[in-house]
């Protein structure tokens, strides 16, 4: 979401024969390196392989070969002091710092793990950033790119220009645009696709709606009235529906998009805003932003199993190799938060710059990258 503030990624023996010595995934042990390998971990009532179905790829084991010998680092976009500051995930400390476009809103994942993409909304431009030196490089001009996603086969970026209510269709190779998709809603900013990859579901923050998109033909065939102010949307797990978090209902919306309907609300906390699945995919973490806490929701019985008061303004973030760390930014007060997942304790606050939002933590397990701040498959 864009504050009133503001103008509006198969093998495991390859990996670890790439990286002997290296640590668990954003959980404080390990080399100084800060590289991490998979291993085992658990987040609240699980283990550590991965579910069958939507996320069977992202388990502990499943960091893909494109990412050997990536240093793990946690990326924090600063909307409000147009920057980035990169965290190393073992000793929680800021290690590089630089100037970005103006409001930068996400930073995501390519669809092949090559590069990170820095949304500058109101700069109108992209900043590259090479994952294996942690430093960007030359901006790619974009217009209002709030949000970035890839096509399942990797075929099509679609940039969420929120302000200009439309999709923008590009090369992910040349970023030449093939298409733009005008939006019929205001305030189009989150999304994810189908498991078949053909459809996509995108919400409408400022009116209430959802949106139906046929990915082949690349147009909108249907829209669903939530009311609110739906923003992150996330597949279940078995790819039967959507979970969209609403912060003006307080809640998740549970969506079957064949049907174009809501068929479920789980109440949450007070501004729900972003869900990220565990490590297994058994359950979905859903940041409450003026709640100040996390709803943790079991994936099958889309019931809330606990919830973890942090205080601060938990927002955007996701989940350690491993699963034992939630990482979110805290949107209003300056901050990133670590929590443990076994037990929902805040773990450790880091002092960032102003505005942090769409937080990237990199690598993740995973084949490719969808977009967002790291939604893999």
């Amino acid at each position: 979401m864009r504050r009133p503030s503001l103008t509006a990624r198969l093998a495991l023996s390859a990996i670890l024969v790439a990286l002997p010595a290296c640590s668990r995934g954003g959980s404080g042990s390990g080399s100084a390196s800060g590289r991490h390998p998979p291993s085992s971990g658990a987040s609240a009532g699980s283990v550590s392989p991965a579910a069958p179905g939507v996320y069977v790829h992202t388990g502990t084991a499943d960091l893909s070969p494109a990412v050997a010998g990536v240093p793990s680092r946690v990326y924090v976009p600063n909307s409000e002091s147009n920057s980035v500051d990169v965290i190393d995930p073992v000793t929680f400390k800021i290690v590089d710092h630089f100037a970005v476009g103006k409001v930068p809103q996400h930073i995501a994942p390519s669809w092949d793990l090559k590069t990170l993409y820095v949304d500058n909304n109101n700069g109108n431009s992209l900043t590259p950033i090479d994952p294996i030196t942690g430093k960007p490089g030359v901006p790619i001009p974009v217009d209002d790119p709030y949000n970035l996603y890839f096509t399942p086969d990797g075929a099509h970026a679609i940039v969420v220009a929120e302000g200009l209510r439309r999709l923008d269709v590009r090369d992910p190779r040349t970023w030449a645009v093939e298409k733009s998709i005008p939006v019929p809603c205001d305030g189009v900013d989150h999304g994810d696709f189908t498991a078949d990859g053909k459809q996509m579901l995108l919400s409408c923050e400022f009116s209430g709606q959802l949106l139906r998109l046929d990915v082949a033909k690349l147009e909108f065939t249907g829209t669903i009235p939530v009311g609110g102010s739906p923003v992150d949307v996330r597949l279940s797990p078995d790819g039967s529906v959507f979970l969209v978090a609403n912060q003006k209902r307080d809640g998740v919306s549970v969506i079957d998009l064949a049907a174009l309907k809501e068929t479920a609300f789980i109440p949450t906390g007070k501004g729900t805003h972003g869900l990220y699945p565990s490590r297994d995919a058994r359950v979905f973490y859903a940041s409450n932003r003026l709640d100040g806490s996390i709803s943790v929701i079991d994936a099958a019985t889309r019931t809330v199993t606990a919830t973890w008061k942090i205080g601060g303004s938990p927002d955007m973030g996701g989940v350690s190799i491993d699963g034992t760390r939630l990482w979110l930014t805290g949107r209003y007060h300056r901050s990133v938060y670590v929590i443990d997942t076994a037990t929902g304790k805040l773990l450790h606050t880091i002092k960032v710059g102003k505005g942090p939002h769409g937080l990237c933590l990199f690598p993740q397990p995973g084949r490719f990258s969808l977009g967002h701040t790291g939604n893999f498959r």
